[in-house]
């Protein structure tokens, strides 16, 4: 199993991620691609030390870029993982 802080790579803050943070006491972070739900649930215990109540993972397909061109790159493949922690606990992300 991986160090908690090589499986969380960053805090995704935009205005649904805080929304949902507002509403809801669910947080978005970016991990490892190869990281599964037990091993994130893990990792954001031992980092924050808060209870994690579920963990729900999305998988994003990279961009193709230079698309006009023969010979054309690609943006990383990457994963996004959805937190919601115990009722009464939060996250500070300042």
């Amino acid at each position: 199993m991986k160090e908690a802080t090589q499986l969380i790579e960053k805090v995704c803050i935009s205005e649904k991620a805080s929304l949902v943070a507002e509403k809801l006491n669910q947080y978005v972070f970016r991990v490892h691609p190869e990281a599964n739900k037990i091993e994130i649930k893990y990792a954001i215990e031992h980092l924050f030390k808060k209870h994690v109540t579920s963990v729900r993972t999305m998988q994003y397909a990279g961009k193709k870029k230079r698309e006009r061109r023969a010979d054309f790159g690609r943006r990383a493949h990457w994963k996004k993982a959805i937190i919601t922690l115990a009722p009464g606990e939060k996250i500070e992300l300042t």
